[in-house]
């Protein structure tokens, strides 16, 4: 197409190649698709469910969470959750569990950072007292072992990074399990993957925590009061 030009050239420049890649990269990045409330749902989505069983109910709860790929195939591909849903044949918390799917959906469609739902869920106490999942960790409430589980999901997506434990860490905790395990007997009939006198550690909410070397250390995630 040809375009007849009107008025007087004053000056021109001619664009370097680098100029014209900066550019090329500059429009790529304009097409990139971030997460946003106007990003339509499409007609299916892939997503993951778990069960969360509790000592507070004969029903479990199954939390579904779906997520949309964006950008799928391009180097700047993302998957980002996109809706919950909480099913449970237990009608006792209906309403409420009604309204915090919808809540955390509404969240998720936004866009941005999301991952500080898992620190506000986590903190939710019931004032008629938590309860121990099998293993000894301990959920201060049913919102709060929500949390969790989101966390988990996160964490699997690449949203949020799991903590790990270093090599040389994982031996000594390893080390001072096996030492206070073999200087106290375990009570009869108490079955737990950490020893039976332990308190719940403040960081990783596993019962967990032990007296070594007069230092309060965490058999489960490693933290400790001596750094």
């Amino acid at each position: 197409m040809n375009k007849k030009i009107s008025q007087k050239i004053v000056s021109y420049k001619v664009s370097t190649e680098e100029q014209k890649q900066e550019a090329s990269v500059k429009e790529a990045e304009s097409n990139i698709i971030q997460m946003h409330e106007k990003v339509s749902r499409p007609e299916e989505l892939a997503g993951s469910t778990y069960k969360i069983k509790t000592p507070m109910s004969d029903h479990a709860l199954y939390l579904t969470i779906n997520d949309i790929v964006l950008n799928q195939g391009t180097d700047h591909e993302l998957r980002r959750p996109f809706e919950v849903f909480i099913n449970s044949k237990n009608m006792d918390h209906f309403q409420w569990i009604v309204a915090l799917t919808r809540v955390l959906s509404a969240v998720f469609r936004k866009g941005g950072d999301c991952t500080f739902l898992v620190e506000e869920m986590k903190a939710v106490f019931d004032p008629q007292g938590g309860y121990f999942k099998p293993g000894g960790k301990f959920m201060p409430s049913l919102v709060a072992e929500i949390g969790w589980a989101i966390e988990d999901h996160l964490q699997k997506i690449g949203m949020l990074k799991k903590p790990e434990i270093s090599d040389h860490q994982q031996q000594i905790m390893n080390e001072k399990r096996a030492e206070f395990e073999d200087s106290a007997a375990a009570p009869v009939g108490e079955v737990s993957d950490f020893p039976p006198t332990a308190e719940v550690c403040k960081k990783c909410s596993v019962k967990a925590v032990i007296l070594m070397d007069g230092c309060m250390t965490c058999l489960n995630c490693g933290d400790s009061k001596c750094g």
